[in-house]
């Protein structure tokens, strides 16, 4: 039987709010768990010796799953039902924890790649259960309020995922500079790397365990899944493209900018910092985003998405340019100064460039669920069908880091490659005031109103 058979008439009190908390609990890891990929990157470069473009296939091997299991999990959503997909998709996150330990063990990089993926592949169910799931307890005209609500905890665990990373992952002695990278330290430095996931597979599995009794509530809460839908139908709604774009160029400069910035406030002519500090530092990206998500969840109150997300779109386009037009003391590998591509600015110490990209994280807060509600209102798809093209289409986490390590390696400047996430935030402008114009309606499973 399926989970919408149970319990079909709509969660009362208790239920609903027990349920929201579950949900909410659910940002937290995943946030917790991707977030771990910016120090886990640092360790891969380091222990393996990697470029950056190999060094960024960690958040390739991560983020590219959601372009190969968004659909598959929405097509599972629409069949099981909210409460076994959550369950399957946290087991997701377990299998790959305990790949990432068989890997750390064997000293495969490849086979870090595969725990990553496996790891993603849960995480992407649950992102394709939760947002919708938490945008429909309620009004519809709370919806962003409630999803921005939650993505605050998001931003939490992301914050504790940066730290708790930054703690016990770059620790090690290989991380010191100038030091002879031998045997014991890559030993050390990947038993680190077996602690960190051992930790999390174990609690997680717990959390299936809380998750299970609780069942019936989730189901009572959520949308109802009484038919199965295809999950490509999401594709003959304009708003679901339009919106998947925004979701993709979104989070492919948010991930490019998280993998990078404790590479590029290490520096030397930045911060010059050791990798655990810099690691350290690097959770305040995250804890201004989780201060914007609570912010814009009380202005939300006031002021209409659309013109929020116009806000913080315009600041991040601003801080991008900060960075990039920054003087970097780092000159091209092919001979060009990058002094002269830059000399338009006065020189700056590192700490002007270091914060204005901290600070890009205050304005990315909102981006994420406010593009998501309002793809969700707008769209003439089902609402399992358009959840899961928006959560393929954080596959962007996939394809911008390469971009940006691109940029990095063709100019020798971390500082320039802040123009692909600059492109992508003046795509995200546009999305929001159009976003102003178009008819909404209320989300639920089986819409198909007009275009």
């Amino acid at each position: 039987m399926s989970d919408a058979a149970i319990g079909n008439s709509p969660a009362k009190g208790g239920g609903v709010k027990l349920a929201i908390v579950y949900v909410t609990c659910l940002f937290f890891i995943w946030a917790l768990v991707t977030n771990l990929l910016d120090p886990l990157l640092k360790t891969m470069k380091t222990v393996f010796t990697l470029t950056p473009v190999e060094a960024s296939l960690t958040g390739f091997a991560f983020f590219i799953a959601y372009f190969v299991m968004s659909l598959p999990s929405a097509a599972f959503l629409s069949r099981f039902g909210y409460a076994k997909s959550v369950m399957l998709g946290l087991g997701g996150i377990v299998a790959g924890c305990f790949i990432a330990i068989a890997a750390a063990k064997l000293h495969t990089f490849s086979l870090v790649l595969t725990a990553l993926f496996v790891m993603a592949s849960g995480i992407t169910l649950l992102q394709v259960a939760a947002n919708p799931l938490i945008a429909s307890m309620g009004r519809p005209e709370d919806s962003s309020f409630r999803l921005n609500l939650s993505q605050a905890f998001n931003s939490l665990g992301a914050a504790c995922g940066l730290w708790f990373g930054a703690n016990f992952l770059l620790k090690g002695d290989i991380f010191k500079k100038d030091v002879v990278i031998t045997d014991a330290l890559r030993e050390q430095a990947l038993g680190f790397v077996t602690n960190v996931y051992f930790v999390i597979g174990v609690a997680l599995a717990l959390f299936i365990l809380a998750i299970f009794l609780v069942r019936r509530q989730i189901t009572e809460a959520a949308p109802k899944t009484e038919h199965f839908v295809n999950p490509f139908t999401a594709l003959t709604s304009k708003w679901a493209n339009l919106g998947a774009l925004g979701i993709f160029l979104y989070v492919g400069a948010e991930v490019a900018i998280s993998l990078n910035l404790l590479l590029f406030i290490e520096q030397p002519h930045i911060l010059n910092v050791p990798a655990e500090q810099a690691g350290k530092m690097t959770t305040f990206y995250m804890l201004f985003a989780m201060i914007g998500r609570f912010a814009g969840s009380a202005l939300l109150k006031s002021f209409k998405d659309y013109w929020l997300l116009t806000t913080v779109a315009v600041g991040a386009i601003i801080l991008s340019l900060v960075v990039i037009l920054t003087k970097d003391m780092v000159p091209s590998p092919h001979g060009a100064d990058v002094n002269l591509i830059l000399a338009v600015v006065p020189a700056t110490t590192g700490l002007i460039p270091a914060f204005a990209a901290l600070l890009i994280g205050l304005f990315n807060s909102i981006m994420f669920p406010t593009i998501f509600t309002l793809t969700l209102q707008r769209s003439t798809a089902p609402t399992s069908a358009t959840s899961g093209l928006l959560c393929l289409a954080i596959a962007g986490g996939a394809i911008l880091p390469l971009v940006f390590a691109k940029i990095e390696e063709m100019t020798g400047s971390k500082s320039l490659a802040f123009a692909a996430p600059l492109l992508c935030y003046v795509y995200v402008l546009w999305f929001a005031l159009v976003a102003r114009k178009a008819p909404t309606h209320e989300i639920q499973e089986g819409f198909s109103g007009g275009h």
